[in-house]
């Protein structure tokens, strides 16, 4: 593999420095590995040989096997054209050529015999194929059976660069390389019975038959997964040996006080096992990394409370961290106003903090006067300095950037346990992957006398019934949200905007005050519009996403999502999970155009079939993938994933997880025998990156 990794591309027949230096800007290509891990995205069956005559309908990519009869250019300047009339002895089709028209000419011939592979079109009464790959018959046993499609860019087919040509450079890696050495321990490949690394290479490129192409992708997603989560592991235990912690042995006044005469409603079960969760390892003398995962409303901000508490037990500060004012004074309201009988300092600090204020928090967080803080990116600046830290609660962590959630750590000499809190669901796949180094909790319960919000889905034509429904909303005294995806109109996209539609919901009903909040509201001015709803004065909030965390208003009833086709399901998610928070009956309504794609009508049916942020997440990663998936891609890691889906191939990866956990507990420092081969090409591959995964 040394060789493999050391060989530079520019050397292979058909390449050179200019091409070489294309292949790795656009695909990433260097070495002969580089090249032989560039597979295939998708497999075309050349099998079979068409006749024209039998071409109909919409047909996939196909060959027929025939000659020019004549080969004439066509046009000028940009509309020349090179124009092939072929024949397969049933009937005449077009072949096509814009570019390339000289190199096309001086290769191929009239009364030459040629296999075509392309896409049939049918224009005016005559079949056609557009740059078609070209073969003679004695190349037709290379292109015979399953032929992968790999993944190119325009730049590169503007320079005649291919599927084509990219298969003929990987046949002449695979040549010149009879041996690869393996990168999985033997008895590992012969316990899952998994083709060798050079038999999978070779057959992931050149598949012989459904069967050998099934067994090569399964030992490449392995290999892939095995060292991730190996890497995942590996640190996570060496880190729970070697970072201590602070020991929280007690739970003293402030905790049980809080708890026997000030919690605002019992505890579900769920919030109970996080809590001893927590509790256990706050007390185990190791730094604690957990992450808390709940869904909209299921009381994460009140578990995270009584665990702070149990700092200031134990003598430690907490501080806790959000990424927008208004969830940080959310919080601090919250908080302030459930210990305030206690007797405990909280403090609030962001970007809007008055200086006065400032050198107040900052005085009492040195002298230890100042119990809990709570803020945005503020509190990670340098000139905030605590006494004793001993516990931070990060929420919504994926909107942080990782290198300001590792600054926390150094606001103490002994880094502080430290929880991350997360309301959009992470399917399990990628949880374990993404947060393989934490400790995981769920609160999978809401809290009791919390009804499911009802999903609907409504077309612009149905929008005078919607708007009937809410006039009945708000006359019962509820409150009501309206969601736009732009703040002004765009000629280029047809979509609802603010502007507009706040003049509409005003003159729509006349009798009710509208706010209006958005991204380009100067913070003051955005903190008086959510105020107002806040208090009930305003009964109608118009505003974009910005209102996707931290806007509590248990008064709402309805949230209208306008041109919700546009919106992914998580953010649909996060937006429903404004209205549900007191006892009334609560209305999602998704409004959408009646023409949209079927993947779109799918994605809204899964909003109208469930309230479950589990189901909605794995939904999710499987239409869109976990690349897309808002805020978990986020955080700075960055999946160097070939082969290996983490939204289809939940069984490998568990199955991976397995075995390097296996592997682990037989031979933490990988120093045995048998593990030298897995030990060597996990320090190449961690050698190639910083996984900033490992930092909270």
């Amino acid at each position: 593999m040394d060789r493999l990794r050391n060989s530079n591309v520019m050397y292979l027949r058909g390449i050179g420095p200019k091409r070489a230096e294309l292949l790795d800007k656009q695909l990433g290509i260097r070495s002969y590995r580089d090249l032989l891990y560039h597979f295939p995205t998708r497999y075309l069956d050349r099998s079979s040989v068409y006749r024209v005559a039998d071409f109909e309908g919409d047909m996939p990519m196909v060959q027929v096997r025939g000659r020019f009869v004549t080969m004439t250019e066509q046009g000028e300047g940009a509309k020349r054209r090179l124009v092939g009339l072929f024949s397969d002895g049933s009937q005449m089709m077009e072949v096509v050529w814009f570019r390339r028209i000289k190199q096309i000419k001086e290769a191929y011939h009239v009364n030459t015999e040629y296999i075509l592979f392309g896409k049939p079109e049918s224009f005016n009464g005559r079949w056609s194929m557009v740059h078609p790959e070209i073969d003679t018959p004695q190349s037709l046993t290379a292109a015979q059976g399953l032929r992968g499609v790999y993944p190119l860019t325009e730049k590169l087919s503007a320079q005649g660069i291919g599927s084509r040509q990219i298969f003929g450079w990987v046949q002449a890696v695979l040549a010149a390389t009879p041996s690869i050495r393996e990168t999985l321990p033997q008895p590992l490949v012969a316990r899952l019975g998994l083709p060798d690394l050079r038999q999978a290479l070779h057959d992931i490129h050149n598949p012989s038959s459904n069967e050998r192409l099934q067994a090569a992708r399964l030992r490449l997603k392995f290999e892939e997964l095995f060292y991730l989560q190996l890497d995942i592991l590996r640190y996570s235990r060496r880190r729970s040996v070697s970072v201590g912690g602070f020991r929280f042995s007690r739970v003293g006044d402030y905790f049980n006080r809080f708890y026997f005469e000030q919690l605002p409603f019992p505890l579900t079960g769920a919030q109970k096992r996080v809590i001893k969760e927590i509790r256990s390892d706050m007390g185990s003398g190791r730094q604690m990394n957990r992450l808390l995962q709940g869904d909209v409303g299921s009381g994460k901000t009140l578990v995270a409370l009584l665990t702070m508490l149990i700092a200031l037990d134990n003598g430690y500060q907490a501080c806790l961290m959000a990424p927008t004012e208004i969830l940080a004074t959310q919080h601090y309201d919250t908080v302030s106003r459930l210990v305030a009988p206690l007797g405990i300092n909280v403090r609030l600090l962001t970007g809007s903090t008055r200086k006065k204020e400032r050198d107040i928090t900052h005085a009492q967080l040195l002298d230890g006067s100042l119990h809990i803080l709570i803020g945005t990116h503020a509190v990670i600046e340098d000139n905030v300095q605590f006494r004793n830290l001993g516990f931070v609660v990060i929420d919504e962590q994926h909107r942080f950037g990782v290198a300001q959630r590792a600054r926390l750590w150094k606001k103490n000499s002994v880094p502080p346990h430290v929880l991350v809190m997360t309301a959009t669901p992470i399917p399990r796949t990628l949880a374990m992957t993404v947060y393989g180094d934490l400790s995981v909790s769920v609160i999978d319960e809401l809290p009791p006398g919390r009804k499911p919000v009802t999903t609907l889905l409504r077309y612009d034509d149905n929008r005078e019934q919607v708007f009937r429904s809410v006039g009945r909303e708000l006359a019962a005294g509820r409150q009501v949200y309206v969601v736009y995806p732009l703040i002004q109109e765009n000629e280029k996209l047809d979509l609802q905007c603010l502007e507009e539609g706040y003049d509409s919901i005003c003159e729509t009903f006349p009798n009710y005050k509208v706010s209006f909040v958005h991204g380009r509201m100067k913070p003051a001015t955005k903190d008086y519009q959510m105020q107002q709803f806040a208090s009930g004065e305003a009964r109608i909030l118009v505003a974009t996403t910005v209102i996707e965390v931290g806007v509590n208003v248990p008064n709402a009833s309805v949230m209208i999502i306008e041109n919700a086709e546009r919106f992914g399901l998580s953010q649909l998610h996060q937006l429903r999970g404004r209205v549900g928070r007191g006892a009334a009956q609560s209305f999602c309504i998704l409004m959408s155009k009646r023409k949209i794609a079927a993947d779109t009508r799918r994605r809204l049916e899964v909003m109208t079939s469930t309230t479950d942020g589990f189901v909605i997440a794995e939904a999710d990663m499987k239409m869109r993938g976990p690349g897309d998936i808002e805020g978990t891609m986020q955080s700075g890691i960055a999946f160097d994933l070939k082969i290996a889906d983490l939204a289809r191939d939940g069984q490998i990866v568990e199955l991976a997880r397995r075995e390097a956990e296996a592997m682990l507990d037989e031979d933490p420092s990988l120093s045995m025998p048998e593990h030298v081969v897995a030990a060597r090409e996990l320090s190449i591959q961690t050698s190639r990156a910083v996984d900033w995964s490992r930092i909270s």
